[in-house]
């Protein structure tokens, strides 16, 4: 069994793109595979002699396990740095993570998850990518201060909600991360993220906590080292010194990425984020037709820096409509939408409850 440049086995697959088009080589192939040379040693083309011993050991390891899937260096690599290096507790994590994505489907999300309802959703908590910081991350938003929880629930279930947080971790990685990274010509592996807490209150705290927790250990033990810098902004008053005292059991690392700002957080923004690129109402001046909560615009949109993985959807939703409006081509605009509507899953029910008031 051969091994192409970058550590991956050429007769693997990626089981998350398994009924997709391209295969995990050609995906691989197709962007750079090096980090940005200030990227610091532990990373795709940077790694000391020791570094390099633990990666090839954590992926002989792996697969004497069995494991085929995901041994690419820069995989390998998250997992590593996540856990300082030490091969034994990256394997036992990288482990937990596959028996994970059997278990909750996440192999094939991609193709057989569907979040109708993500636009009435997004009504009561925006939650969207839109273009890229200066150094060429994806820019996540999530308006937490803005949630409408019992709204939001008569419409959607908490367990869909993780389940599309899922879907756009997978789109993230197949999708844009690949974009981006031709873009910057380099390997980009993080976000940036900029959660608004305008208008948030202890009681919006404690309804969507039980959400917060879950999307929380999602990140955390499954998309390791992901975060590139994360703003919190419009925090409301005594929230930074309840995070001076949460940062103490934090890694330094992590506490470096993270910036707590309050009202006037546009000139600290602006300092990572291009003007054009931050949406209007963070005090830049992007803007999107429709809005930019649904535009899901970035490189990840633009033909020359798309690659073999093809356009992405703007949603999960996205997949079932394109491939109705494909299927029947050849049909009426009404025969069309009925198939959309006949592939389209059941709206989910007005039966889950808010989750458990719980401090934040």
């Amino acid at each position: 069994m051969s091994t192409l440049p970058n550590g991956v086995s050429e007769t693997s697959t990626n089981e998350s793109s398994s009924s997709l088009s391209p295969s995990i080589q050609e995906l691989l192939a197709s962007y750079p595979s090096k980090s940005a040379p200030n990227s610091g040693t532990g990373y795709p083309g940077n790694l000391t002699t020791e570094q390099q011993k633990a990666l090839d050991q954590l992926r002989s390891i792996l697969t004497e396990l069995g494991y085929s899937d995901r041994l690419d260096d820069a995989s390998l690599l998250r997992f590593l740095r996540a856990r300082k290096f030490n091969v034994e507790l990256a394997k036992d994590m990288f482990v937990a993570c596959e028996k994970w994505r059997a278990e909750f489907g996440t192999n094939t999300i991609l193709t057989d998850f569907h979040y109708m309802e993500k636009a009435k959703v997004a009504q009561y908590y925006p939650q969207y990518y839109h273009k890229t910081d200066k150094d060429g991350r994806p820019i996540y938003i999530e308006q937490l201060g803005a949630v409408k929880i019992h709204e939001m629930y008569q419409i959607t279930t908490q367990e869909r909600m993780l389940k599309n947080l899922v879907w756009e971790y997978e789109a993230f990685t197949h999708y844009r991360l690949p974009a981006c990274s031709r873009q910057q010509g380099h390997l980009v592996e993080t976000s940036c993220t900029i959660l608004d807490l305008k208008g948030i209150s202890l009681t919006t705290a404690t309804q969507v906590y039980s959400y917060i927790r879950e999307a929380s250990n999602i990140g955390q033990n499954y998309y390791p080292e992901r975060m590139g810098k994360f703003y919190v902004i419009n925090a409301p008053f005594g929230f930074s010194t309840v995070f001076s005292v949460i940062k103490r059991f934090l890694d330094p690392v992590t506490v470096d990425k993270i910036f707590v700002l309050g009202s006037k957080y546009q000139s600290e923004l602006l300092k990572q984020i291009p003007i054009q690129n931050l949406p209007i109402k963070f005090g830049g001046k992007s803007e999107s037709v429709g809005g930019v909560e649904l535009a899901d615009d970035g490189p990840w949109r633009d033909s020359q820096y798309i690659g073999p993985e093809g356009m992405a959807p703007r949603s999960s939703a996205d997949t079932i409509l394109n491939a109705a409006a494909t299927a029947t081509s050849s049909t009426t605009t009404t025969d069309a939408a009925a198939a959309a509507a006949a592939a389209a899953p059941e709206p989910a029910t007005a039966t889950a409850t808010a989750p458990a008031a719980v401090p934040l």
